[in-house]
């Protein structure tokens, strides 16, 4: 396998995967107040949104790599 078809590949299913989750979530952890040694810290949780022209471009540039790479 052509290493240009595994990127094309990979392009189109992290392409396909931000169709279908349109964003992710991820927790962290942040420091509140802290007095000398004693510190108290809050847990948040932030969301990351992907948009869909990111997922539509990820799938075409996958098909042009896969494309491109067997044209050679």
């Amino acid at each position: 396998m052509k290493i240009s078809t595994l990127i094309g590949a990979v392009l189109i299913a992290l392409g396909v995967a931000a169709l279908a989750y349109k964003g992710f979530n991820y927790k962290s952890e942040e420091t509140v107040l802290q007095i000398g040694s004693v510190k108290a810290t809050a847990e948040t949780e932030k969301s990351v949104a992907i948009p869909g022209w990111a997922g539509v471009a990820a799938i075409v540039a996958g098909v042009l790599v896969i494309g491109l790479g067997m044209r050679r």
